[in-house]
């Protein structure tokens, strides 16, 4: 009995290398559920978030839409796509964010939209909490997000940066359980969150 014959598919020839968006999307591809950005020029993969993390998510956003920031002016999303200034192949995706309702007419190109369109981006620490507190900040900063927060579960604090300068943020304050913050207005609407409710809900 002569073997059955496999069809493969086409694979060109390419004789040059891959561009870094590619790698990423190819890494996208290759590892389904992971977090896959490029800030700084440098591809960074985070695995799939653990529950505690998904947890925070679930809790924060229960404040953000009381406070009717998802409606006709405005959304409040997760996962979505940021392009950055850093880079020109730059993206990241945050946990969280407050964005415009027109933000899909904003879509500059693989899944990420221009950071126009961005009131307020939030990130959960997780293993890497340095990539938030630090190259994050930048970026974010350069992009000329108006509002970053950052839940730090490694520390126990939540961080609240507003007003993009070069390179970072002008006001970068810190919040410990016990305190309430109200968030700049900026946003839309008046957010307060429960720094020892949020924090409590992301420990293992």
């Amino acid at each position: 009995m002569s073997a059955a014959a496999v069809e493969e598919p086409y694979r060109p020839y390419r004789s040059e290398p891959l561009t870094l968006l590619e790698h990423a999307n190819k890494l996208m591809e290759q590892h389904p559920g992971h977090r896959v950005e490029i800030i700084g020029g440098v591809i960074t993969v985070a695995p799939p978030p653990d529950v505690p993390h998904a947890r925070v998510l679930t809790k924060l956003m229960k404040p953000f839409l009381a406070a009717g920031l998802d409606g006709e002016e405005g959304e409040v999303l997760q996962g979505v796509g940021l392009w950055l200034p850093t880079g020109p192949e730059d993206y990241a995706i945050p946990d969280l964010v407050v964005v415009d309702a027109d933000i899909h007419e904003r879509l500059i190109g693989n899944n990420c939209y221009d950071p126009v369109s961005f009131r307020l981006v939030l990130e959960v620490t997780s293993i890497d909490f340095n990539k938030d507190l630090r190259n994050k900040v930048a970026a974010y900063a350069e992009a000329k997000i108006p509002v970053y927060v950052i839940i730090n579960r490694k520390h126990g604090r939540i961080h609240v940066l507003t007003d993009p300068v070069e390179g970072g943020y002008d006001t970068h304050r810190v919040h410990a359980p016990g305190e309430h913050i109200t968030l700049p207005e900026s946003i839309g609407a008046e957010v307060t969150l429960d720094v020892e409710a949020i924090l409590a809900t992301g420990r293992p």
